[in-house]
């Protein structure tokens, strides 16, 4: 078994069993939202990456059964002879609190994880409301407006988002600031 992945093999697991375009944007801007905040908080860029862009890796195969989310992406990490207990933690614990799931943050990093991923959501809902459509130009103080209403893309979980920014050791604002930088660099790959 491996212990560690490069980013070439997780590159290459992510094409072979992600195939839906949303899901292939959500996990491209996890994984560059992550790389900023492991390069903020001087953490090992690379692996947080990884960890972004593996998160979801199940969701085309698991369909509409949540409860094997993150299990099954284990399983597929697994079965491709890796064995990194950081990385599969923190994708077991980002699923904390789907219905029939029982793995719980513990780590920094873990808690880092689930935030950034739904950051994304936040930010693409914001995007997708202006008539441009393009991220460019986007403040953190108008994200911050809409994470207070709870309508607005009502599935993203606020708390997540704020529990991330404190075990970052950094306010929201500036959580959503990076998040909206780090997307900004892929907004030619998906078209935001």
């Amino acid at each position: 078994m491996k212990t560690s992945i490069s980013y070439e093999e997780a590159k290459a697991l992510f094409d072979n069993y992600l195939k839906t375009e949303y899901l292939r944007f959500h996990s491209r801007e996890t994984e560059v939202i992550m790389r900023a905040l492991a390069k903020h908080l001087s953490e090992d860029e690379e692996f947080w990456g990884i960890t972004g862009l593996l998160h979801d890796l199940d969701l085309d195969e698991i369909g509409e059964d949540m409860s094997r989310h993150g299990e099954h992406t284990v399983e597929l990490l697994k079965n491709a002879g890796y064995d990194i207990p950081e990385l599969f933690n923190a994708i077991l614990s980002h699923v904390e609190g789907i219905e029939g799931v029982n793995y719980k943050r513990e780590t920094d990093f873990q808690y880092i994880l689930a935030g950034a991923e739904n950051i994304t959501g936040l930010i693409t809902a914001y995007v997708i409301l202006r008539p441009e459509k393009k991220i460019e130009g986007i403040k953190a103080k108008s994200i911050m407006k809409k994470f207070k209403s709870s309508a607005f893309a009502a599935k993203v979980n606020r708390d997540f988002i704020s529990d991330a920014a404190e075990h970052a050791h950094m306010d929201l604002n500036e959580f959503i600031s990076i998040s909206i930088e780090a997307m900004s660099r892929i907004s030619d790959e998906t078209g935001m």
